[in-house]
């Protein structure tokens, strides 16, 4: 519950200060929406929230190792720090994409996660838990279905997706506040918006945003079950199914920092299904047992 109220939360305050620098920017460039600009007002809610989603994927991967406290494998210390690179170098090369950096973050949890804006430049962590816990087997597995991440294009197509409602969730909420400070408010502008609108405006933007985040949750499942045919594909159809059973033994387990959730293999629980990042391990093992 924490990982997706905290996710939800993080993309509708990164909203809101865009909403409000947005609102102090266009008045100062003469554009006011409630006197017609409404072209205006679409350019820039596209550029603020296509911009912010980017920015996030531009600094996904400092981020991340700094959110996880991961430590890239430069040069490998032992046989199961050689074997993963190995591991992810043969997997890249097999999807056709750049060799990720490698690294390791401490937690219990048995997780991995793949981040970053290229894929010929992306990361690839994995738990101590997950080593400590998993065969290599069902960790080559698990591998692949990073590598799977990173070769859909799935972090750029999650921050497109992301860019996009946030462009409609600001341009919606500003309409709202227009509506509110004229209609209900009547507010004839000639003094500016009233306060009545830009508490209006948030209140869209927080309403809007929590159903933008079906919308992205929704894409975050799909992805997964082509991340576990991925895995299946460069690691074996068996060694992906004994790793999500595997999965599914640990997922009482604490899950990765709420931030980077969506990016890992194992979801946990949601409240509801609408705002889970991953579909439910039981569904995935079926789909993959039904060759899907």
């Amino acid at each position: 519950m924490k990982r997706i109220v905290l996710f939800v939360l993080t993309n509708l305050a990164v909203m809101l200060v865009l909403g409000v620098a947005l609102s102090i920017i266009m008045p100062l460039l003469g554009i006011r929406p409630e006197q017609g600009g409404m072209a205006p007002l679409l350019v820039f809610a596209a550029v603020f929230g296509m911009g912010g989603a980017f920015i996030s994927l531009a600094m996904s991967k400092w981020t991340a190792k700094r959110m996880v406290g991961a430590q890239v494998i430069d040069q490998p210390r032992n046989d199961t720090e050689t074997w993963l690179l190995n591991t992810v170098r043969r997997q890249a090369e097999l999807a056709g994409i750049g060799m990720p950096e490698v690294a390791i973050y401490d937690a219990p949890d048995v997780n991995a996660f793949a981040t970053g804006w290229n894929r010929d430049a992306a990361l690839v962590a994995v738990s101590t838990g997950l080593l400590h816990n998993m065969s290599r087997d069902e960790a080559e597995a698990v591998l692949g279905h990073e590598i799977s991440h990173v070769a859909n294009g799935d972090m750029v197509t999650l921050a497109l997706i992301q860019g996009v409602v946030n462009t409609f969730v600001i341009f919606f909420s500003k309409l709202f506040g227009i509506m509110v400070d004229r209609v209900l408010l009547k507010n004839d502008g000639r003094s500016g918006r009233g306060i009545g609108a830009f508490v209006a405006e948030m209140a869209a933007q927080l309403v809007l945003g929590v159903l933008a985040s079906m919308i992205v949750m929704w894409f975050s499942r799909q992805r997964e079950f082509r991340a576990d045919a991925g895995g299946a594909s460069l690691a074996g159809r068996n060694k992906m199914i004994a790793a999500l059973e595997k999965l599914k033994i640990n997922h009482e387990q604490t899950v990765l920092p709420e931030k980077m959730a969506a990016f890992g293999i194992s979801g946990g629980k949601g409240m509801t299904r609408l705002f889970m990042t991953h579909p439910p391990l039981e569904e995935r093992i079926e789909a993959l047992r039904a060759g899907n």
